[in-house]
């Protein structure tokens, strides 16, 4: 199933978005650094509380930006949950959820795939981290990339501690938006209250792996 995944968002990346007629889809340059100002100003419109780590990732990113610039069709959230596979075998029919796909940089989607590696076991958004991938069957982060790498055609995943910062900073700019909703009665869901946790732990996490306090694949 991992295998699947690494090797549909490989797919996913190799399409020509030109010769697919979406060179307009969105715009093909300055991915990176437009994401962490779209997500600067959505958290600090959703603010609640003081969060040092987003304080700090919001100055850590800009100046951490990736010096080749990438573009191909970026799915936006591709994970294991947006997958709908075949009843009897590891192979995805379809990729749900689109609605924030763009043109973007494609590492960008790597690294939010690979958020579980890094999400500890429980809470709202159950990860892998601490656990013995090979013991349940799994890959291990760094096989992941790999197998990413050998479908899509690259000899290396350069700046991923900048990606999986960027992906955790998004999240957590995501998740506090949904918090700040749930606090003035405007959230369906009923677990959006708890979205502050994960807002803060996301920014917490980002950080670390942004000043090298926690390792990386």
């Amino acid at each position: 199933i991992f295998t699947e995944l690494a090797e549909t968002l490989a797919r996913l990346h190799r399409v020509d978005y030109r010769a697919a007629g979406l060179e307009d889809f969105g715009r093909p340059d300055n991915y990176c650094a437009r994401q962490v100002d779209r997500w600067t100003k959505q958290y600090l419109a959703a603010k609640t509380e003081d969060l040092p780590a987003m304080d700090a990732l919001m100055a850590w990113l800009p100046a951490h930006m990736p010096k080749v610039d990438e573009t191909t069709i970026a799915h936006g959230d591709f994970r294991l949950g947006n997958m709908i596979y075949a009843p009897d075998r590891p192979q995805i029919l379809a990729v749900l959820d689109w609605e924030l796909a763009t043109l973007g940089h494609p590492l960008s989607d790597l690294a939010y795939a690979a958020l579980p590696y890094h999400l500890p076991p429980g809470g709202a958004m159950p990860g892998l981290r601490d656990m013995d991938c090979a013991a349940q069957g799994l890959p291990t982060e760094a096989e992941f990339l790999q197998t990413y790498a050998k479908a899509v055609g690259r000899p290396d995943i350069p700046d991923w501690p900048f990606f999986l910062a960027l992906s955790l900073f998004r999240l957590a700019g995501i998740t506090q938006g949904v918090y700040a909703r749930a606090l003035a009665g405007n959230a369906a869901d009923r677990g959006a209250m708890r979205m502050g946790e994960v807002a803060k732990g996301s920014a917490l996490l980002g950080w670390e792996i942004a000043s090298g306090q926690r390792k990386t694949a």
